[in-house]
């Protein structure tokens, strides 16, 4: 059984989001000289088209639509139930004013992150980005959309894998990018040069989309901001067959086909309020943190087989990508209350667990992983924060650094050496710019550089301000050139390409933005991707 005190890890930040997104949604948005749209890109996915994959809609149906208001978020937890709709497959344009179907721009298009279970396009204005855009004298049009989440976006289950229901949120992320080519000229957008960005989730459905979907059809180049292929933990459809039963359990109308393999008939005819109230139930009452994750669909599918078989067999699209992460991208996801080298432990083995991984083999691991991340505060999570715990066990710093760097950091480099060792144009980055807001024992956490990409950061320093345009004019720069060094807007130091003989990233930090060597906690993550299927990065035993 998974830790249950793990479900409690990301407890404030699934708030504060939820917060943030039941105060955006609804609002008009405000114009600041700009086009601002709000309109379906997929038929509303109820009744039989509820559980299946989009229907694409590059049309409008005739008759008045209203493009004042952001349309409702898909169905998740923390927020209004009305604020949230089934109806919510929508795609947002932002442009400079003045553009016309001849102006050709460069997209920018975001793919928002939540764990798979929250969030919407509607909290992400991408006015700044659009006006330095502008400003820099390279304008482009920046796109974002809504995907269906939790158990509608992602089920679980034999019966989903026979109906091939599986991974449908990446699946409308595709439609969303199929939407673009049909329509984006009109807006005065360029459907050949389109960037995909997106943070966490949204790095990782983008990521995975590099696999097996086609996307060279869709996009020309992706930047990845904390999330690759292999950051959640990688299984089959059966695995996850207990979230599914959760869910339906909690369908009041089909609570008794919970455990069969014949569930989709009845749910596609329950009410939009019966499918709430069993999402809420299933994530509520999941054994692990994020139960809804994508799924390995196998031969033919979106998510074909594990990352690290596919790199080693150069399966992946050949697109120019930036990638990176945050210093202490640990912190949000270990519990405060963890204060022994055995709960550790615990965790790592409820994680990691038979029957995925052979028993002898998880406990060699677990304990040459505790030996490359010994209990020595200097060494943990937040870094560079010396022998200082912030009133917690010494144990917190040393989790936080080994989930860090399991999940993101050592990922980021495989995903960035395997790409480079194929001839891929890739750039990559470590944020380290600190973080006043942040409770200290946080450090430079999770989703701590999205506020600068879209130029509002909460610390308005001279410091911060100035990283958060030189962050805008890169990814501009990148989307607009393939190459974040276009010479134009701010003053910014060169930021390198990474290859196989130049394994360097750029420190993004306001007061000292420089380029530095990727070996940083080398030995460690060596050792995690010489071990992919005990980490869940790749099915089999070691």
């Amino acid at each position: 059984m998974k830790d249950r005190i793990h479900t409690m890890k990301l407890a404030s930040l699934f708030t504060a989001t939820a917060i943030w997104i039941a105060a955006c949604l609804g609002a008009p948005e405000v114009k600041l000289g700009k086009t601002t749209l709000r309109i379906p890109f997929a038929e509303p996915p109820l009744g039989n088209l509820r559980l299946r994959p989009p229907v694409l809609k590059t049309t409008l149906d005739p008759g008045t639509f209203d493009a004042s208001n952001f349309k409702a978020a898909c169905l998740q937890p923390g927020v209004p139930a009305s604020l949230v709709s089934e109806d919510c497959l929508t795609i947002n344009v932002f442009r400079p004013s003045g553009v016309t179907p001849n102006s050709k721009l460069p997209v920018l298009f975001w793919v928002f992150g939540g764990g798979f279970e929250i969030g919407t396009g509607a909290i992400y204005n991408g006015s700044a980005i659009v006006a330095q855009s502008v400003a820099r004298g390279t304008p482009l049009i920046y796109v974002n959309f809504n995907y269906r989440l939790g158990p509608l976006g992602y089920p679980q289950g034999v019966e989903a894998a026979k109906e091939n229901a599986l991974n449908l949120a990446l699946k409308d992320e595709l439609a969303a990018l199929q939407w673009i080519q049909a329509n984006i000229g009109a807006f005065g957008g360029d459907k050949t040069k389109v960037t995909i960005f997106g943070e966490s989730a949204g790095a990782i459905m983008t990521s995975i989309l590099f696999l097996n979907s086609g996307l060279e059809r869709f996009a020309r180049a992706a930047i990845f901001e904390s999330g690759s292929q292999a950051t959640p933990s990688i299984f089959g459809p059966e695995h996850r067959q207990v979230d599914w039963d959760n869910f339906v359990a909690s369908i009041s109308s089909c609570s008794t086909l919970s455990g069969t393999p014949h569930t989709f008939d009845c749910i596609q005819r329950a009410n939009t309020t019966e499918i709430l109230t069993g999402l809420l139930a299933a994530i509520a009452e999941a054994p692990e943190l994020f139960a809804f994750d994508p799924t390995i669909d196998g031969p033919g599918g979106v998510y074909p087989d594990y990352p690290s078989k596919l790199f080693a067999r150069g399966h992946f699209s050949k697109l120019p990508f930036i990638s990176g992460t945050n210093l202490d991208e640990g912190t949000v996801f270990i519990p405060t209350t963890i204060n022994s080298e055995a709960m550790i432990h615990e965790f790592i083995v409820a994680n990691f667990s038979p029957p995925i991984v052979q028993p002898a083999a998880l406990q060699k691991a677990t304990d040459k992983l505790l030996e490359l991340y010994p209990d020595v505060p200097a060494l943990g999570s937040p870094f560079n924060t010396g022998n200082d715990t912030f009133g917690l066990s010494s144990q917190f710093k040393r989790a936080s650094a080994i989930q860090g760097d399991l999940v993101f950091t050592s990922q980021r480099r495989l995903w960035q050496q395997t790409a480079a060792k194929a001839g891929v144009a890739t750039w990559g980055y470590l944020f380290t710019q600190p973080q006043p807001g942040n409770p200290d024992f946080f450090g430079i956490s999770h989703g701590s550089e999205i506020s600068y990409v879209y130029g509002a950061p909460t610390d308005q320093s001279a410091s911060s301000l100035k990283l958060s345009t030189m962050m805008i004019d890169y990814w501009v720069s990148f989307a607009t050139s393939l190459n974040p060094n276009d010479g134009k807007g701010a003053q910014r130091p060169h930021w390198e390409q990474f290859t196989p003989r130049n394994q360097r990233v750029i420190q993004l930090n306001g007061d000292n933005t420089m380029m530095i060597n990727d070996t940083f906690r080398k030995e460690q993550m060596d050792f995690i991707n010489s071990v992919p299927p005990v980490f869940l990065h790749r099915r089999g035993t070691h």
